[in-house]
């Protein structure tokens, strides 16, 4: 597990605002820190998973204007199965499987609401150990995954990761 400290986050902080910032400007906005050792720790939080620099798409503005919340009660023996086929279809931006009620959740972006109740009837309802869905139209997402911050509480004293 890598540790991280004040810099690190304030450097992902910044990352986050945009993630094309010039490790000269997150150095130049932090006022502590070279652009080197910016450079350095960015590589570092990389390498160690702690972080990924990616785009991120934004389905709306591309007309993918609906999201849907799919939860699947499936099968005991298929659970595993059915939730690796479902990470197979490009309409589908998350799927996990869990304890509790459902035993697959996923996540279907879409054009319209007819193209949800298609792909969910047509597509996952017949897919093989898939005993039942309960869908939720998402109408807007407050916070998503790429949005979370590390709490400041993780950080370690003292600069503990510095270069």
């Amino acid at each position: 597990m890598s540790k991280i400290d004040k810099i690190d986050l304030e450097i992902v902080n910044l990352l986050m605002e945009d993630g094309r910032m010039p490790c000269a400007e997150i150095a130049r906005r932090i006022g502590e820190v070279s652009e080197r050792a910016v450079r350095y720790r960015i590589d570092r939080m990389v390498r160690d998973k702690v972080i990924q620099v990616i785009a991120v798409a934004n389905p709306r503005a591309a007309g993918f204007g609906v999201v849907a919340d799919v939860w699947l009660e499936v099968e005991a023996d298929a659970i595993q199965e059915v939730a690796r086929k479902m990470t197979s279809y490009d309409c589908i931006s998350y799927v996990a499987y869990s304890i509790g009620e459902t035993d697959v959740s996923v996540q279907v972006i879409a054009k319209d609401n007819s193209e949800v109740y298609r792909f969910v009837t047509e597509v996952i309802g017949k897919t093989a150990g898939v005993r039942k869905t309960v869908t939720s139209i998402v109408p807007e997402v407050l916070k998503d995954v790429y949005q979370w911050r590390f709490p400041v509480s993780t950080c370690v004293e003292n600069g503990a990761t510095k270069p």
